[in-house]
């Protein structure tokens, strides 16, 4: 059974910086293609940052320059490392994978940028 479970959320000033990690279980973090989407109050959940199985990252423009998705395969987890934060940056951080058809999600944590 497919488990992801998300770390590293908190509060920070604007400009900050925040580590998230994702560790997986039931499924190879560098094998499958693993994402980072986030959901703001009143927003619709969006992708973030995504990083394939042969490493080709993509990521929203929003973050770009910002934000860098990586892999730590000895310890089957997806980081996303987040630099220069804004306010805008707020909110509940998911990590996601699937496998055929079956999409996976992990419970969430919250991040809060204060100005």
């Amino acid at each position: 059974q497919v488990q992801l479970v998300e770390s590293g959320g908190g509060l920070v000033q604007a400009g900050g910086s925040l580590r998230l990690s994702c560790a997986a279980s039931g499924i190879s973090v560098s094998r499958n293609a693993m994402g980072w989407y986030r959901q703001a109050p009143g927003k619709q959940r969006e992708l973030v940052a995504r990083i394939f199985s042969i490493g080709t990252t993509n990521y929203v423009d929003s973050v770009k320059g910002r934000f860098t998705i990586g892999r730590d395969n000895a310890k089957n987890t997806v980081i996303l490392q987040m630099n220069s934060l804004k306010p805008e940056d707020t909110a509940v951080y998911y990590c996601q994978t699937s496998l055929g058809a079956t999409y996976y999600w992990g419970q969430g944590t919250q991040v809060t940028v204060s100005s």
